[in-house]
């Protein structure tokens, strides 16, 4: 099947609204934003994806990437889901690639134990209870060769080692921890990617056209145009919590949702916040139009039990109509569906909120709204942590039709932290948790 086959599917909107007419009862029944409106939310069907060699994978996109997979399986493509024109089928995105953290003399280290591994965008089709891939494309360099996963920059990235921690690994100016994922119509992708934070432009063919990184992070090297065009206010994402969240809308602007508060002035401060920041790109102009203020809910809302606001995290936006969003509040084990409205009154771009010598900074107010932030205004659509059948880390959300959303997991390639990771000849003790695509129907319909 050609990966460029593309086709839209027609969907009834309510006219009044000019939303969907399910997420627009779903408001009805919701009544305020603290509402848990899961009502007879419902899995309606789940398929998961068979085990696939992580090196045969990449080596038949790449011959010769992967030299050793370590036992690894396909996994990882959970990191976004875009809908692919025809029934059941979708386009996902793999991260970086297996990764993990062991402790060595006190301190993590963060470990890539298959580093030739080359990201790569992943059409699926859902057929009963499997996932099937069904096409493949790499994501390649100008001159071809595999972008890889690596931190790009020292001193601003994680240090990348091996999958023992033992030894250092190079650094690579190409590489990209891909997250988001939407189909322009002109058969190009758009990605989003944690390190920069980036938005990157990818041909049809997967040969990156564009990356789109902050002003001043001062990226040399990379063999693919690098573009200064994000605000500077952008350097100061948080480790590994660049952009995860990228929407399509309707007139053609990419919405980017940054996955964590920014660390302004400093990590204790990221950590601590509730507020992070939603980005509107034009194209067209090549340039960020707007920019927005989003403030999660308390943890324990979100995922009761939870204790630490930097668990936290924005992993998913998918646009539902002109001007409105569905963004997706998470921890690990929980998440929540909100739905946001886009209004050019809500916009900060280029304000104080952008200069990093403001104080307090937007992450530090406690209440945004009572200092005159023009905070995005949300209404609960459903929790997700009261469907059963759910399963945990919910990265990518997609709709099927007017009723019905369709979840993908991260399984981080099977992978675990820590030395018992591996076992004594270097190969993957695995997890155990599968990725899986689910069906679920949204509260209001039978």
């Amino acid at each position: 099947m050609s990966p460029h086959a593309a086709g839209r599917r027609s969907v009834h909107r309510s006219v009044a609204t000019g939303l969907p007419l399910a997420l627009a009862a779903v408001l009805v029944a919701a009544g305020t934003a603290t509402a848990a409106p899961s009502g007879n939310a419902r899995v309606v069907r789940t398929a998961t994806l068979g085990e696939i060699p992580l090196g045969a994978f990449s080596n038949a996109l790449l011959p010769g990437s992967v030299a050793d997979d370590r036992g690894v399986k396909l996994g990882g493509i959970g990191s976004d889901v875009y809908p692919a024109g025809r029934k059941d089928e979708y386009w996902t995105v793999t991260d970086r690639g297996p990764n993990g953290q062991i402790k060595v003399g006190g301190k993590k280290r963060r470990t890539f134990p298959v580093p030739g591994f080359d990201p790569a965008i992943v059409r699926i089709r859902v057929s009963g209870d499997r996932v099937e891939v069904v096409d493949a494309i790499p994501l390649t360099t100008s001159s071809g060769k595999a972008v890889t996963g690596l931190p790009n920059q020292q001193g601003r990235d994680e240090a990348p080692y091996t999958y023992d921690a033992s030894t250092p690994l190079s650094y690579d100016p190409d590489g990209l921890d891909t997250e988001g994922i939407v189909r322009a119509g002109d058969g190009s992708f758009w990605l989003v990617d944690e390190y920069g934070p980036s938005l990157v432009h990818v041909s049809a063919r997967g040969r990156v056209l564009a990356r789109y990184v902050p002003k001043g992070l001062g990226l040399t090297g990379a063999d693919y145009p690098v573009v200064e065009a994000l605000p500077a206010i952008l350097l100061h994402r948080k480790t590994n919590r660049g952009f995860e969240g990228l929407a399509l809308l309707p007139g053609g602007d990419l919405v980017m949702a940054l996955q964590s508060p920014l660390s302004l002035p400093d990590a204790d401060a990221g950590d601590a916040s509730r507020t992070t920041r939603l980005l509107r790109f034009s194209p067209r102009l090549k340039a960020v139009t707007a920019e927005y203020a989003y403030r999660f809910d308390p943890v324990g809302v979100v995922d009761p039990g939870e204790d630490d606001p930097s668990e936290l995290k924005i992993s998913s936006v998918v646009a539902v109509g002109r001007d409105r969003l569905l963004v997706e509040e998470r921890t690990d084990k929980a998440a929540r569906l909100q739905l946001v409205r886009l209004r050019k009154t809500s916009d900060i771009l280029g304000g104080p909120w952008d200069d990093d010598t403001t104080s307090p900074s937007l992450e530090q107010l406690g209440d945004p709204a009572a200092a005159g932030v023009p905070v995005l205004s949300k209404r609960l659509v459903v929790d997700l942590g009261e469907v059963a059948g759910v399963p945990g880390k919910i990265e990518g959300i997609a709709r099927v039709d007017d009723d019905t959303l369709a979840l993908v997991n991260d399984n981080d390639f099977g992978m675990t932290d820590g030395t018992g990771a591996f076992d004594a000849q270097g190969r993957l003790v695995d997890s155990g948790v599968r990725t899986t695509v689910t069906y679920v129907r949204l509260p209001g319909k039978r």
